[in-house]
């Protein structure tokens, strides 16, 4: 299917692995133009370089930035404006908050989460929006959790959990007050997607409940994820792509879950 992204210029934050190194991979196989993002020059210049050479597609602008600060975030969104002319799609995504249980969390470690879930969103939504208006279009999507309709199932999330959740309620409203202007907003939460940053959460948890990572995983796979398996981070990208993409049109202030069927919640 051609999603009709040849030439289209998006932006992906966090994106020198992960999730957002998927995204801005499979972008690239549909030979649109990306920026991406992340706080170290060496391996975001690193992954673009993979990325051009996997996917044959040169049109690729690593940025060091820190889209946890004002400055990151003004820095990225004005060096891909300045290069590639328009802003077409903007993929906001971001390294999770740390775990930890509720009395583990002082100010600090929330003033930290709130930078970087919620205001990451926030500023750079606010950056892109006068292009997009005087374009009369655009795509926002933002990567999230599957935490934020079932919390309970991540206790030692409660950063993401409550931060997250935030970041769905401006979705929401956006998503319909800027459908006028022919920009849509839009979401999409990973369950259990094979990362480092899962390694990190499964080793967590192992900690605290005295087991190890390997048997965290298996129990998620036989009896919490229906399909039995965790997720590929290429499988979450083709979600994401496809939304934030013109065959997506019609699709604004939605979530998707990428999960394998792990919720059990209708909506």
């Amino acid at each position: 299917m051609d999603l009709g992204l040849n030439g289209k210029v998006v932006l992906v934050a966090a994106a020198s692995k992960g999730l957002g190194r998927a995204i801005a991979e499979e972008f690239a196989r549909e030979k649109a133009k990306i920026a991406m993002c992340s706080r170290e020059e060496g391996a975001i210049s690193a992954a673009a370089q993979e990325i051009e050479r996997k996917t044959g597609n040169p049109d690729l602008l690593p940025i060091a930035a820190d889209v946890s600060t004002k400055e990151g975030c003004e820095s990225f969104v004005q060096l891909a404006q300045s290069t590639f002319g328009a802003i077409d799609i903007l993929i906001v995504n971001a390294g999770g908050p740390p775990p930890g249980r509720f009395d583990d969390l002082d100010d600090t470690a929330w003033h930290k989460a709130v930078d970087l879930t919620l205001f990451s969103a926030v500023r750079l939504t606010r950056l892109v929006l006068p292009q997009m208006r005087k374009q009369g279009s655009g795509s926002i999507v933002y990567s999230t959790s599957t935490s934020v309709r079932q919390p309970t199932q991540y206790l030692n999330l409660i950063l993401s959990n409550a931060i997250r959740a935030s970041v769905h309620g401006m979705l929401k409203t956006l998503s319909s007050d800027l459908a006028k202007d022919g920009i849509r907003v839009n979401a999409v939460q990973p369950g259990r997607i094979a990362t480092d940053r899962l390694i990190q959460l499964d080793t967590d948890t192992a900690r605290r409940q005295g087991t190890s990572p390997d048997e965290v995983r298996k129990r998620y796979e036989s009896s919490v994820i229906p399909m039995g398996r965790y997720g590929k981070p290429e499988e979450y990208a083709a979600a994401v792509v496809f939304i934030a993409s013109p065959k997506a049109s019609y699709i604004t202030g939605v979530s998707l879950q990428v999960d394998g069927g792990m919720l059990m919640s209708m909506f």
